[in-house]
């Protein structure tokens, strides 16, 4: 704008005042429309703050508090401290194992397994030997009742990785009762800060791969993904090869979940059980966030669309709701592929 002295202006000095003060407005209007939070282009820099209001705090299964914390790229700042019972409020558990392979769908959990989703019903555990095409397979008795883990003692057993051949041909089935006492913590940054290179998960081990390719895993990397509304974690893909190796399978109930005594309980896919916040556009809901701050949403809008332009790590941006993930397919036994942001270490 032409600088002109004022007494050149011809005008009262009220319409001067009035004019640049019509000026300093249009000025803040447009200030206040760029703001990052919301999203306001498609670009890969923009990002919503973790909304604290979304989680299922009213019955102090979820507590969240704001400590300081240092992110994996040396970041200083403020993350929401989210410590759980490990139990959801918002849902059953269970059931898990079938008692006789003439039961049902209802008597049982679910089963992830080449990108299918499974009902472990009675009749799925008289036919694991032809599901898994091996004879060793043989589940249940001469009345039909099914081998499942009786005791806290008996879960931990079946769950190690060195399982003895007496826990051979069961169903392990983890109970509630067993976590009464656990309580589990994580930190996400409340704002979350997109790094140049992502971190891509491993498959076993919880790692990560580093800037430098499959050769560099990043082994401090921990294994959940992220957190759901419920304050349930996301956890890494079950190691079902270690799992079935022992001749054991160990179920998920129809929310994707399961126990063990370490992680209590947590999910291994999403199939819509949990605390969901809908979008107002019709998008995919939100059910949690990434270890990096950064929104996980469900896999199909209102309409049953899946996004088609997701990125390797399943994330995309769009106005509304900047960089986000979308979730995998439930029988994939995975929720998304790494995270684009920095983590709390």
């Amino acid at each position: 704008m032409r600088n002109v002295e004022i007494n050149q202006i011809f005008i009262k000095p009220v319409a001067i005042l009035s004019v640049l003060l019509l000026l300093f407005m249009a000025c803040s209007s447009d200030d206040d429309s760029t703001d990052t939070s919301e999203g306001t282009d498609d670009s890969d820099s923009s990002v919503v703050d973790v909304n604290t209001s979304y989680f299922t705090t009213e019955d102090e299964s979820v507590i969240i508090t704001i400590v300081p914390c240092t992110l994996s790229d040396g970041t200083v700042t403020d993350c929401y401290q989210v410590v759980t019972s490990s139990l959801p409020t918002d849902h059953n558990m269970g059931p898990w194992c079938p008692g006789n392979i003439s039961d049902d769908a209802e008597a049982g959990g679910i089963w992830l397994e080449d990108g299918e989703v499974h009902d472990v019903d009675g009749a799925f555990i008289e036919n694991l030997a032809t599901f898994y095409n091996d004879d060793n397979w043989m589940m249940y008795d001469g009345n039909g009742d099914i081998y499942i883990t009786e005791s806290e003692e008996d879960c931990i057993n079946a769950a190690n990785p060195d399982v003895g051949e007496e826990y051979e041909n069961f169903c392990v089935e983890c109970l509630p009762a067993y976590i009464s006492d656990l309580t589990q913590t994580w930190l996400i940054p409340i704002t979350p800060v997109l790094q140049d290179t992502s971190l891509f998960f491993t498959t076993e081990g919880g790692g990560a791969v580093g800037p430098g390719g499959p050769g560099e895993v990043i082994e401090s990397v921990p294994s959940t993904r992220g957190i759901a509304l419920n304050g349930i974690e996301f956890s890494a893909p079950a190691p079902t090869d270690n799992i079935l190796s022992a001749y054991t399978i160990a179920p998920f109930d129809d929310a994707g979940g399961h126990i063990n005594v370490h992680q209590g309980y947590h999910y291994h896919a999403a199939t819509g059980f949990s605390t969901k916040v809908e979008q107002e556009d019709g998008h995919a809901a939100l059910i949690g966030y990434a270890l990096d701050g950064i929104g996980i949403y469900e896999l199909e809008d209102e309409d049953d669309n899946e996004p088609t332009d997701l990125d390797e790590l399943r994330g995309h941006t769009d106005e509304a709701r900047g960089y986000h993930y979308h979730v995998d397919e439930a029988g994939n036994n995975n929720f998304i592929n790494g995270l684009k942001g920095a983590y709390a270490i």
